[in-house]
This record gives structure tokens, C-alpha cells and sequence, in this order.
């Protein structure tokens, strides 16, 4: 696995690809959306911010308090998230969740939040790298797809996910073209 300096640094370059983004945007292109089932590229960065902020590192901070009910530290990883750990990447292909108030983002509120979302991810995920070394490996929270994950793994998926919506915000922007 790699270490979690490196994990950082890369996830600092994702992010900057990003800011730089937004750079070439404006309102109207981040909440066009091509049809009802897709999300706009606004939608798709307010979902990073919020799985980020609210899911993976709230996750990481359940496997360092040891006190936890809802550690699984007998629990494995599924078949897809060994998968997924082994090549440090989800593959290639969109990943398709039905759509429901619980999941769909909402549109970004402005250009500002996404940028402050974004620094305030990466300020996250710097102050809790400083502190994972700590987390039992033991202590792991359910992922729905990938199984049992530990700290150090959701920290790593933080970085696989940004990576990850990549695709999709080609896949956007190419449809901004049309």
C-alpha cells in the first residue's frame, strides 16, 4: 500500500487539477446537465466535497475511536475492493447509483463553496493524515461495495475517488462542446 505522504501528494495534485477546472468554468456550464440521469459537473464536485467531508473521513475518524460499535474488525473487503486495493484504482467504467434524494448532490450554491470545499478536503485530509498511524488496522467500517475498510484504506479511497471522477469530468466537458 502506499504511504500515506504519498497518498497526500497525489491527492494535493488532484485537487489542483480541479481548482484549475473551475477555472475555465462559470455557473451556467457547472449545472448544465445533458439529461436527467446525469449529473452536472457541479453536482459531481459538490459529491466529492460531501463523500469526502461527511463519509470517508468521518469513517476514518470512527476507526481511530477504538469505542466504536460499528467497527467490523472481523470483517474483509469483497471481492471488488481487494480488487479495487490491488490496483489502487476503481476501473475505468462510471459507476452507477439509482438516483435518490440521499445520494444525488445538489447543484453547487456557487463557484466560492466548491473552491472552499475543496481547500477545506485537502486541510482535512492533511490534518488526518498526521494522525493515522494512530488507527488500529483492526478497526474497520463497511463499505456498501468494497467491504470492510481500515483508516488508512478509507484514506487511500479518498484519493482513488478523486482520480476516479476524472473520467466523468472529461466525459462532462466534452458534452459542454456539443
Amino acid at each position: 500500500m502506499r504511504s500515506t505522504t504519498e497518498v497526500l501528494k497525489s491527492f494535493a495534485t488532484a485537487v489542483e487539477r480541479y481548482l484549475a477546472e473551475l477555472n475555465n468554468l462559470d455557473m451556467s456550464s457547472l449545472n448544465k446537465k445533458q439529461n436527467d440521469e446525469e449529473w452536472s459537473i457541479g453536482q459531481m464536485y459538490v459529491h466529492l466535497i460531501q463523500s469526502a467531508l461527511f463519509l470517508h473521513l468521518h469513517n476514518i475518524e470512527q476507526c481511530l475511536s477504538s469505542e466504536d460499535s460499528t467497527l467490523n474488525s472481523s470483517e474483509e473487503k469483497t471481492e471488488q475492493g481487494r480488487k479495487v486495493f490491488e490496483l489502487g484504482q476503481f476501473p475505468p467504467i462510471p459507476i452507477k447509483v439509482p438516483a435518490s434524494p440521499q445520494y444525488t448532490p445538489q447543484p453547487p450554491e456557487s463557484m466560492e463553496s466548491l473552491i472552499d470545499g475543496l481547500h477545506e478536503v485537502v486541510d482535512r485530509m492533511r490534518s488526518t493524515a498526521s494522525v493515522l498511524h494512530q488507527a488500529s488496522l483492526s478497526n474497520k467500517i463497511f463499505h456498501p461495495a468494497l467491504g470492510a475498510l481500515n483508516a488508512q484504506e478509507w484514506f487511500l479511497l479518498i484519493e482513488m475517488h478523486y482520480r476516479h471522477h476524472f473520467l466523468q469530468l472529461d466525459r462532462l466537458k466534452s458534452n459542454l462542446e456539443m
